[in-house]
């Protein structure tokens, strides 16, 4: 059987001290003999082999499940796992062995405990006893082999209510160390609460329903105007066993506050119904729209009597915010705007009113700044953690979540030990198992540190869980099922909780802020480019007829634009912003002015035509149509170089605004035309044209009308002439005169059927 560990405060028994001292001097012996093995002199040191895991971490013990978490009295617990030979030999006569105790006093403990890896005599926990082990004849090397240990609760020595230490060990043999020993070991935490406390911890846990960007500015023609969605992922996640799936179906059964991006609500919204999906350079229908309906209609009825939080739409970047976008002009209004509509997005999709009173900058790392940008949205709690917030004084307790930190301001402190114990990847039964047992005994042990002093604590899990974290944190509720030592509560309650005198209200330092997180913030640069974006969709919705069209999907992708989900993301940020910018540069395109070839004015006034073409759906107003001349001898308008008229054109429709012109002189001037919304922001490329002006002067005309005389006066008299002819030959005779002549040939060519020159010619 392996060694068993001797409880703390016992003296080992003298046949037990002997069997110590025989087996350290068994062990002593080979590392003398490597300490006296001086290599020879200018002999090269060979090279080191890979060193296998030896001692107690020759075999890795993979604790995989323990029911029940919170065993009562009458309970018996089953521990189950597997083994796996880590090192270069076989072991013979492998014996797994569960280990229960000491109680643990306080979390210090608790994480103490946690912290060890290798197996420490006197330290680690005793053997329960011999009827309660599993053997294995033989554990190949790099073989795995699966244990079930079975135990009445009874049986495990458990005194005092608290938290008690539990391990799994295995012990045997190698060639190279044929005594037992213990070559490998697990430790988890036992919580052991029999009836429940007279003291119990107010317990709120975030259940957070957040999602990355997946619609896109784009929308079709048509009257419902047709989402499009960067791709389909969102399908993925929202399917049975998905993530968002998984946090619906575990959440429904538990004790817990909903934080939801209200863009997420509107994106499965805009899934449920007709939608595109970006494939290549082209879309594809999507779908998924069953699997989105089922996913809504199980959250509505699930939150129907919950508590819903709504996070400002699109979970827009606080911390980024206040580093580095608030000196942007135009930044802090698109996070004002995102907090107004988010209510109204919950409301309308889930029919429940929500909280929209607080704030979670990413992992509740905060400073002055980041408040300052939270309460501007109106915010007055901001969702912080302990890691952030420390306390300034040594507090033999962890104290109540909610913290006044000033201008009416709450600070809810989230614990940082409760918190981040689901981080990492839980799809492993053993890593599951272990943040659960933790989880457990660290609410047991927190509740202990005062149990006259009843506190409020606040769990503010991975803003994005995945599948496997979603089903861990799950079952740590469960484990507090039946409220033997705790008590579920709600944020809003939390955040109303009277605050702790002695526990900090200082918002830490600027330079306070963890590195690591500000290297992952959106750069200035992202803002600055959502406000160009924005002045384009200012500029373009004044001149539209029906602006809530463009208006509504480009404010929410500039919201989108800001999104937490971008953190180290960027490459991926920054496609999606120049998505947004391109395509409304691609709207604006379709209001332009069409080229205008040359034009030729033949004489003192004339009208010159500019066409505007309008490609989009619905129609234009409210623009301005401005030409400019360089030759002040050409006037628009009899107002001199410059002249405007208002502009009106029907969706899918062309106008042509006509100028009056009027020149003193020969020459040539070069006209510039240029589209202007009505407060005098240009809009679209401008246009330039030539104008030839080619004025008939009075002498022209009297000369022609010379020439015209001498034709009508030479015309006269050959009628006259033939008229005299005639009268002669019917006096001569019978009447019948000489046959007469065709009419001579014409002498002008015929009209020439070739192309004109160059430019239009306008006329008067």
């Amino acid at each position: 059987m392996a060694e068993a560990a001797d409880f703390q405060g016992t003296r080992p028994s003298p046949a037990r001290r002997w069997l110590r001292r025989t087996a350290s001097a068994v062990l002593g012996a080979p590392l003398l003999a490597g300490l006296l093995a001086v290599p020879a002199a200018g002999a090269a040191p060979a090279a080191e082999p890979a060193k296998a895991p030896t001692g107690s971490r020759t075999v890795a013990v993979s604790l995989n499940t323990l029911s029940p978490s919170v065993p009562a009295e009458d309970d018996t617990l089953t521990v189950s796992g597997t083994l796996t030979n880590k090192g270069k030999e076989t072991i013979s006569s492998a014996e797994v062995d569960l280990r229960v105790g000491p109680r643990l006093s306080g979390r210090g403990e608790v994480d103490d405990a946690s912290k060890r890896s290798a197996y420490v005599p006197g330290v680690d926990p005793v053997t329960v006893g011999d009827n309660y082990t599993v053997k294995f004849p033989k554990l190949a090397k790099g073989i795995s082999q699966d244990f079930t240990l079975t135990v009445p609760v009874d049986k495990l020595g458990l005194d005092d209510p608290g938290v008690y230490q539990l391990g799994v060990s295995v012990s045997g043999r190698t060639t190279t160390a044929p005594y037992e020993q213990v070559l490998g070991v697990e430790r988890s935490f036992l919580p052991w609460q029999p009836e429940a406390s007279d003291s119990r911890t107010k317990l709120t846990f975030l259940w957070p329903l957040i999602a990355p960007p997946h619609v896109t500015a784009e929308t079709r023609s048509d009257e419902q105007q047709t989402p499009v969605f960067t791709n389909d992922e969102l399908a993925k996640e929202l399917a049975p066993g998905g993530r968002l799936e998984q946090m619906v179906s575990l959440g429904s059964r538990l004790p817990v506050t909903w934080v939801v991006d209200p863009d997420l609500l509107a994106s499965v919204a805009a899934m449920a119904g007709k939608y595109e999906v970006e494939s290549g350079d082209t879309t594809v229908p999507g779908k998924n729209q069953a699997v989105a309906k089922q996913w809504l209609t199980a959250l509505e009825k699930v939150v129907e009597d919950g508590k819903v939080i709504a996070l400002p739409f699109a979970d827009p970047d606080l911390a980024s915010i206040a580093h580095r976008g608030k000196n942007v002009s135009g930044t802090l209004s698109h996070l004002q705007n995102a907090s107004a509509v988010a209510a109204t997005t919950v409301e309308t999709i889930l029919h429940v009113k929500p909280s929209t009173d607080f704030a979670w900058p990413v992992n509740g790392a905060v400073d002055s700044s980041i408040v300052d940008v939270a309460t501007s949205a109106g915010a007055h709690n901001v969702i912080a953690r302990s890691d952030s917030f420390r306390e300034s004084t040594e507090l033999p307790y962890t104290p109540t979540a909610a913290r006044p930190i000033g201008g009416g301001t709450t600070a809810v402190v989230a614990d940082a030990r409760l918190s981040t114990l689901f981080d990492g990847d839980m799809s492993r039964a053993g890593s599951s198992t272990r943040a659960v047992q933790k989880f457990l005994a660290q609410t047991l042990a927190l509740t202990e540190q005062a149990p006259d002093n009843e506190r409020s604590i606040v769990v503010a899990p991975p803003r994005m869980p995945t599948a496997a974290q979603a089903q861990t944190m799950a079952r740590a509720l469960e484990g507090l099922a039946g409220n033997r030592w705790t008590q579920p509560s709600d944020l809003v309650a939390a955040a109303e909780v009277k605050p702790d005198p002695r526990a900090t209200s200082k918002l830490p330092r600027a330079s306070a802020y963890p590195k690591k997180l500000r290297a992952q913030e959106l750069p200035t640069q992202a803002f600055q480019d959502i406000r160009t974006t924005q002045g384009s969709l200012d500029s373009f919705e004044t001149i539209l007829t029906q602006p809530e069209r463009v208006v509504t999907p480009f404010g929410n992708a500039v919201n989108r634009s800001m999104s937490t989900s971008w953190r180290g993301r960027s490459l991926e940020a920054q496609q999606y912003r120049d998505a947004v910018r391109d395509y409304l540069q691609s709207l604006t395109s379709e209001v332009q002015l069409i080229e205008k070839s040359d034009v030729t004015l033949s004489g003192r006034s004339a009208t010159i035509p500019v066409t505007v073409q309008n490609k989009l759906v619905q129609g234009v107003d409210r623009l301005v149509l401005r030409l400019t001349s360089d030759n002040i001898r050409l006037k628009f308008n009899d107002d001199g170089s410059m002249a405007e008229l208002p502009v009106s054109v029907a969706g899918g429709h062309s106008q042509s605004v006509k100028f009056d012109t009027a020149t003193s002189a020969n020459g040539r001037a070069q006209v510039t035309a240029r589209l202007y919304t009505e407060d005098g922001t240009q809009y679209g490329e401008e246009m330039t044209f030539t104008v030839k002006v080619s004025e008939v002067t009075p002498t022209v005309l009297l000369v022609i009308a010379g020439g015209l005389l001498l034709l009508v006066l030479a015309g006269i008299r050959m009628y006259s002439h033939r008229k005299r002819a005639v009268a002669s030959d019917t006096a001569d005779g019978n009447g019948d005169g000489p046959e007469q002549p065709s009419d001579p040939t014409p002498d002008t060519g015929p009209e020439s059927g070739a192309p004109s020159g160059t430019g239009e010619k306008v006329d008067r």
